[in-house]
C-alpha cells in the first residue's frame, strides 16, 4: 500500500544582505513575490523594533532570529533563539515579537518559537551590532 506525500510548497528566499547569518526566510508557494518582498521588509523592522533589554541592540542585529516562514494564510512562524540559555526574559521576548510583527499589515498571526540549535555565539551579530556595542 503506497503512502500519499503530503509536501507543502514552502520557498526559501534570501533576506537582506546586511547580516552574516541572516535568517531563512521560507514562504508559501502560494505568497506573490511583491508581497514576499514586502513581507521581508516589515517584518525586519518589525524585529528591529525589539530589544534585548541588557544589550543595547535590537534581536534582529544580534542574529537571534533564525528562520521567517510566511504560510498562504498569512500566518508568520518565527523560530529564534536566545543570548544565553538562562536569559531572564526568555518568557516575555517571544511575545513582544509577537507583538510587533503581528502589527505588520496583512499578517494574520504569529507563533514564536525559542531554539537552542544552533547555539547563539557573536558570529551571528550584524557589523551594525558589533559597532553599536564598540566589539570591533
Amino acid at each position: 500500500m503506497a503512502e500519499a506525500q503530503t509536501s507543502e510548497c514552502r520557498e526559501a528566499v534570501e533576506g537582506p544582505e546586511s547580516m552574516p547569518n541572516e535568517p531563512q526566510w521560507l514562504f508559501d508557494g502560494s505568497v506573490p513575490k511583491d508581497e514576499r518582498a514586502r513581507f521581508t521588509n516589515d517584518i525586519v523592522v518589525a524585529l528591529k523594533t525589539v530589544f534585548d533589554p541588557e544589550i543595547p541592540c535590537d534581536i534582529y542585529e544580534l542574529g537571534l532570529i533564525y528562520k521567517v516562514d510566511i504560510g498562504d494564510d498569512r500566518l508568520i512562524k518565527i523560530d529564534m533563539t536566545l543570548t544565553a540559555p538562562g536569559c531572564p526574559v526568555a518568557g516575555e521576548l517571544p511575545l513582544w515579537i509577537e507583538t510587533a510583527v503581528g502589527a505588520v499589515p496583512g499578517v494574520l498571526g504569529v507563533n514564536v518559537t525559542v531554539v537552542f540549535d544552533p547555539p547563539w555565539d557573536q558570529g551571528h551579530m550584524s557589523d551594525e551590532a558589533r559597532v553599536s556595542l564598540d566589539m570591533f
